[in-house]
C-alpha cells in the first residue's frame, strides 16, 4: 500500500522540480502553475523580500524568471516530507548552476514549501528560502525521509 506521503511526492515533487529547472531558464508559467492562486498564499524569498497575496507573488515570481537566462546544473536534495489529508510539506536544498543576470552563479538553497490540494490537485501555497552559506553545518548530506523510500533523496538535472 502506497502511504500518503508517497502519494504526495510522487505526484508533486516532478511537476514541482520540472518548474523549478523552468524558472532558472528564464520560463515562469510551469512555475506558477505549481502554485495556488487562491489566497492566502506567500513567498519568503532568498532574492526578494517577503510576497503576501497572488497578486504578489506571481508578479515576484515572473521578475526572478526574468533574471534567469540558462540553467547548467540543479539537484535536489529531499531531507523531509510529509502528507495530511489536504496538506503537505517538503523540506530540502536545492543545489544550482545557473546564469542570474548574464552572470553565472553556483549556490545552495535551503527550501521549506508547503502544499494544499485544490480539485484533486496539489499546488505550493507557501515557499521559504535562503542561501547556505559556508560553515552553516549543512555539509552532511541529507537523506531521504523514511516513509518515502520510493524516491530518490537526490534528483539531478542537467
Amino acid at each position: 500500500m502506497v502511504s500518503e506521503v508517497d502519494e504526495f511526492l510522487g505526484e508533486m515533487l516532478p511537476r514541482q522540480l520540472a518548474a523549478e529547472q523552468a524558472l532558472c531558464r528564464g520560463d515562469a508559467e510551469p512555475w506558477q502553475g505549481t502554485w495556488s492562486q487562491r489566497d492566502p498564499v506567500t513567498l519568503f524569498g532568498a532574492a526578494v523580500t517577503s510576497r503576501c497575496g497572488w497578486d504578489q507573488v506571481s508578479s515576484t515570481i515572473r521578475g526572478l524568471a526574468n533574471r534567469f537566462s540558462d540553467l547548467h546544473e540543479y539537484e535536489f536534495d529531499l531531507v523531509a516530507a510529509g502528507a495530511s489529508n489536504d496538506l503537505a510539506y517538503t523540506v530540502g536544498l536545492e543545489h544550482k548552476t545557473v546564469v542570474a543576470d548574464a552572470e553565472p552563479a553556483t549556490y545552495t538553497l535551503r527550501v521549506s514549501h508547503v502544499y494544499r490540494r485544490e480539485d484533486g490537485l496539489w499546488k505550493i501555497v507557501h515557499r521559504h528560502g535562503d542561501r547556505v552559506r559556508l560553515g552553516s553545518g549543512t555539509a552532511e548530506q541529507p537523506s531521504a525521509p523514511r516513509s518515502a523510500a520510493s524516491v530518490p533523496s537526490r534528483t539531478r538535472a542537467t
